[in-house]
């Protein structure tokens, strides 16, 4: 079985839906288990900053997919919520990306894990310390901790999960 971390964040209409509905729809897939959440936290944009603040999470996901499969299943879930490309760190309903896939080091046309700029933002770090306290970048062997010095400035909590089921609203 393999772990992997990813990185859910939206700045478009309803935020917090668009994470919840990301999430359900990770959890409807038969090979993908998501075993933990991490708060959500309200974050100021990076790259381009004439944009709206960014709710995001991370999500541990168990499954015996691999890394490419997963990536597959995170642009099926971003178009599917309607998810449009217009240019490079823009505004975004929904962007799902793989931080960690166990403890590789891979690199493909199409996937680079660990996550190439993963150490480089708060907004990643903050919550994947928060699923992962004592985590250890797998390539340079520096703690995620270590590299969220300093990169806490604009990363705020904005809702404590407690569980995974807490998190996806039921269809009720």
């Amino acid at each position: 079985m393999n772990t992997a971390y990813l990185s859910l964040g939206s700045n478009l209409g309803n935020r917090f839906e668009m994470l919840q509905d990301a999430i359900r729809m990770l959890q409807e897939k038969p090979a993908v288990k998501v075993t933990r959440v991490s708060s959500v936290y309200e974050t100021d944009p990076v790259g381009y900053t004439e944009q709206a603040t960014f709710l995001n999470v991370v999500v541990e996901i168990k499954s015996n997919l691999s890394a490419e499969e997963i990536l597959f299943i995170c642009l099926d879930t971003e178009q599917t919520l309607g998810r449009i490309r217009e240019f490079r760190w823009g505004p975004r309903c929904i962007d799902l990306d793989i931080l960690l896939y166990n403890d590789e080091n891979m690199e493909s046309e199409s996937l680079t894990v660990p996550h190439p700029r993963m150490h480089e933002r708060g907004f990643v770090l903050i919550p994947l310390i928060e699923l992962v306290p004592n985590g250890i970048h797998p390539v340079t062997g520096v703690s995620f901790s270590e590299y969220a010095k300093g990169q806490k400035e604009g990363v705020h909590v904005w809702k404590t999960i407690d569980g995974v089921d807490a998190f996806v609203r039921s269809e009720n």
